[in-house]
């Protein structure tokens, strides 16, 4: 099984809700204590794809990079709790939110503009504390022997109402859940995200994660399922077309449901080896590193627009996302508050 972390975890909500309280600054942890050639990469990323890149970085440069893998929320709150005692040097997300909360925090360091001036400005921290790695868009998963492409609906805001009571499936504690709520409110407003989550939890079967959402719509126990876009590629990558009953379906007219989200990474203040660490954004945003990203079975887009994305991939073009500038999408507070509030934890 492909799997996107270390380790089956959903997302601590009420962990990163207490993040507000707890400020950041706690010490709790060791220092790092590496080698002078050797960096800790907390890694909230996909492993297989992480440790593709560190592989290539480790024979380019003779830099060891030590990777710790889990969901990047839960990551982003150890930072948090460690405060400037983390052995982390290097921190990589799959979500912006988890990034600026850090970066709220003061927690990352300011990056040099070789590396931020390799990729778009739009898709990386607009105070150059951490830089876009990869894009994905969330779409609707669905089974048309259970709906017609015709019946799907043309906002993911339309999956509150009640006709829908039975037929979705949703993984409202996956870390990738939170900036599909943050870009509702901050396109809607907080009511109306909290109305629509209270639809949601009305009518939806609940499930881990959204590898659990994805197969759940291919074997028929749900007609759509709201997912990140390459779920449901690996889905087809494991089983095979033939055996996939399954299609993708992305929201038209760059609705919320949608929403292009920004993948990054960034050094952390704490580091005490910042030169070392900086090498590593720099490789994993070169053309070979975004390269190895795209060429691989990940199916995220690449940050760079010089790097041609997987060609099984729908062209970003052709899908037209909604795109949110990455302060307006939050830290994920506000969300996770709502996911919790609602009683979708």
């Amino acid at each position: 099984m492909h799997t996107r972390r270390g380790r089956s975890t959903r997302i601590r909500v009420a962990a990163l809700v207490a993040a507000i309280a707890a400020g950041g600054f706690g010490l709790a942890g060791c220092s790092g204590g590496n080698g002078s050639n050797t960096i800790v990469l907390y890694n909230g990323q996909h492993p297989q794809l992480t440790q593709a890149l560190v592989t290539a970085f480790e024979a380019k440069t003779g830099i060891t990079v030590r990777v710790r893998t889990d969901d990047g929320i839960v990551l982003a709150d150890q930072i948090l709790q460690e405060g400037a005692s983390s052995p982390a040097d290097v921190y990589l997300a799959e979500n912006s939110p988890e990034l600026m909360l850090l970066q709220e925090r003061h927690f990352l360091s300011p990056l040099p503009t070789t590396v931020l001036d390799q990729v778009p400005a739009a898709d990386s921290s607009p105070d150059g504390d951490w830089v876009g790695v990869a894009l994905r868009v969330c779409a609707l998963v669905y089974n048309p022997s259970m709906i017609s492409a015709s019946q799907l609906p043309t906002s993911v805001l339309d999956l509150a109402q009640p006709q829908w009571k039975g037929k979705l499936a949703l993984a409202p504690t996956d870390s990738d859940f939170p900036p599909q709520v943050g870009a509702v409110i901050a396109t809607y407003g907080k009511q109306a995200a909290q109305n629509w989550l209270q639809g949601l939890k009305a009518n939806a079967s609940l499930y881990q994660d959204e590898e659990s959402t994805v197969a759940a719509v291919d074997h028929g126990h749900a007609a759509v399922g709201i997912i990140n876009q390459y779920y449901w590629y690996r889905l087809r990558l494991e089983q095979g077309a033939a055996n996939t009953h399954s299609k993708l379906y992305f929201f038209p007219n760059r609705d919320v449901g949608a929403i292009e989200n920004v993948g990054g990474a960034a050094v952390l203040a704490s580091s005490h080896h910042k030169s070392e660490a900086q090498q590593f954004l720099s490789f994993i945003v070169s053309t070979q590193g975004q390269q190895i990203l795209s060429q691989g079975d990940d199916y995220e887009y690449p940050v760079r627009p010089d790097v041609a994305a997987n060609p099984e991939l729908v062209p970003l073009a052709q899908v037209n996302p909604a795109v949110l500038n990455v302060v307006s999408l939050g830290d994920d507070l506000q969300s996770a508050a709502l996911i919790q509030q609602v009683g979708l934890t």
